[in-house]
């Protein structure tokens, strides 16, 4: 951590013990560990949700449950977080996280392909939508979710400046993540559907809202 970063950590609301817990226990027992959304991050998706009020959420990309115990501590009393991992060896160290924790009740925890999943449960009038799953596949999950967005509902999607590379003048071909930041990017710019602004916190954080 830089000195910047201290400072502002220093300067917001703590990050709480058991989120420090599991952000520590994310960086000793986990690859990828900088996958986690962090405290500072964290504090802003606990108040954008706080700030939508938002009834129903759904996030895709689980991985420790980091930024799902920080949406559900934002939400109001009777809201529910749905929150979907793709694979499967995730759920031994996320589930006993989550379900140990304060918010266990207003989270479901789902082990399965989010493009289908939520097909299958029929999710619609989502109040808000968290992202931050494989980037390859951005696009096609903002246009799986737009449509079951109820009008004037958010999308928030992580990683949008992707470690500085989206502004790179090339791209190899093998590097299909990068691909699928700079698609989805160049794609939204473009959609009338929707408001959008890249907040340049942590790697990119788009906040997208669905026009009434």
């Amino acid at each position: 951590m830089d000195k910047l970063e201290e400072y502002i950590c220093a300067h917001i609301d703590p990050e709480g013990d058991y989120l420090h817990r599991l952000w520590r226990d994310t960086q000793l027992r986990l690859s990828y560990g900088q996958m986690a959304s962090g405290h500072v991050q964290g504090r802003l998706l606990k108040m954008l949700t706080q700030m939508i009020h938002p009834r129903l959420v759904v996030e895709l990309g689980t991985f420790s449950g980091y930024s799902a115990l920080c949406i559900a501590e934002g939400l109001d009393e009777g809201a529910m977080l749905h929150t979907f991992e793709i694979y499967d060896e995730q759920e031994d160290f996320t589930r006993p996280w989550i379900d140990g924790s304060a918010y266990a009740d207003k989270i479901q925890f789902h082990i399965g392909d989010a493009l289908q999943r939520i097909l299958e449960m029929g999710l619609t009038d989502i109040d808000m939508a968290f992202i931050d799953a494989d980037k390859r596949h951005y696009t096609d999950f903002y246009e799986m979710l737009l449509p079951r967005m109820r009008p004037g509902g958010f999308i928030l999607a992580d990683n949008t400046l992707w470690y500085g590379h989206v502004v790179e003048d090339a791209t190899r071909e093998s590097d299909q993540q990068t691909l699928g930041i700079k698609h989805f990017n160049d794609m939204l710019a473009h959609d009338a559907r929707v408001e959008k602004v890249i907040v340049p916190v942590r790697d990119g954080l788009t906040l997208i809202r669905k026009k009434p």
